[in-house]
């Protein structure tokens, strides 16, 4: 099972820039790994998506703000934010889910992230 731990959130004004990163405890080669967004009060939501390939998908909320990349070598995948708005401001979870074995799907525990002034 892999373990994921996030860190980097914190509060910033708007305007501002955060850059999320997630460690997985082993190799995420095979991996689609991917970064969710909770508001308050809302569900879970998908931010951006970088495939075992590298191919990114971003949700029209991040498109031009945000940038998604892996580093296979470190076992990691990070989470530039920038120009960051009061919306923005939600839990953000690391997600893996294997490429070939879909219930393989694992969630880091969360960081905080707010956007105020």
């Amino acid at each position: 099972q892999v373990q994921l731990v996030e860190s980097g959130g914190g509060l910033v004004q708007p305007g501002g820039s955060l850059r999320l990163s997630c460690e997985a405890s082993e190799s995420i080669v095979l991996y689609t790994m991917a970064w969710y967004s909770q508001p308050p009060g809302e569900q879970r939501g998908m931010i951006a998506i970088i495939s075992a390939s590298g191919a990114t998908t971003y949700a029209d909320s991040a498109k031009g703000r945000f940038t998604i990349s892996r580093d296979n070598a470190k076992n990691t995948v990070d989470l530039q934010m920038d120009s960051l708005k009061p919306d923005d401001t939600a839990v953000y979870y690391c997600n893996a889910r294997h490429s070939r074995r879909l219930d393989w799907n694992y969630w880091g525990q969360g960081t905080q992230v707010t956007v105020s002034s």
